[in-house]
């Protein structure tokens, strides 16, 4: 059987990242605008699938947002192996695992879960912020700045709205506002890590 070479792993890495960050943005988009009365600013984007309970949940937005953090999940999960084979680092590829796991137990375990569902949510951001981080190992300037930016923007986020509450900067947007500064600079990561991925660049 033909071994197939580092490139075509990083190739094949960054189409599957990027495919994965279209799937759920535009997954996110078509649930909202689905989703009567859905605030941006109110509303989590878990609520997309499923409300904490009491359980509230809408359709057909919980199907399509659902299906979007599965697909999205199996995804990411199935790109961070081919980074494995495209450069070994495990302290890339195994934050970008365990994202994909995050998402995917998201989409599994909807809000009405409750405490598991809240897990799978927090893998997924703790692990979403690191692997925009830890992929610097991997990534040339000037994408690599661009790539620690986002991730520490989704952790400080993460971080501050925990230890603060309605003190934290962004808290003035709102719980909806606040999970998007969180979720969107890590989707926003993927695409231009899967672009990135599928230039070939021979550099690091």
């Amino acid at each position: 059987m033909m071994k197939i070479s580092p490139v075509r792993d990083r190739v094949a890495a960054g189409a599957v990242f990027f495919l994965a960050g279209a799937i759920a943005l535009m997954g996110i988009i078509s649930a909202e605008a689905l989703y009567p009365g859905y605030s941006t600013a109110e509303n989590t984007i878990s609520d997309l699938g499923a409300s904490v309970p009491p359980d509230i949940i809408v359709q057909p937005s919980a199907t399509i947002f659902n299906a979007t953090m599965i697909v999205t999940g199996l995804l990411i999960i199935a790109a961070s192996f081919f980074v494995h084979r495209a450069f070994g680092y495990l302290l890339v590829s195994i934050p970008l695992t365990l994202l994909g796991a995050g998402v995917l137990g998201v989409g599994i375990f909807p809000g009405n879960y409750g405490t598991v569902h809240a897990i799978f949510a927090l893998l997924a951001f703790l692990a979403g912020g690191i692997s925009a981080i830890a992929a610097y190992r991997v990534e040339t300037v000037p994408f690599r700045y661009f790539s620690v930016i986002l991730g520490v923007i989704t952790l400080f986020t993460l971080v501050s709205y925990f230890a603060l509450g309605q003190s934290a900067p962004l808290a003035p947007l709102g719980i909806g506002g606040v999970e998007r500064w969180i979720v969107y600079p890590v989707l926003v990561w993927m695409l231009g890590f899967g672009g990135y991925l599928m230039s070939d660049s021979s550099g690091r």
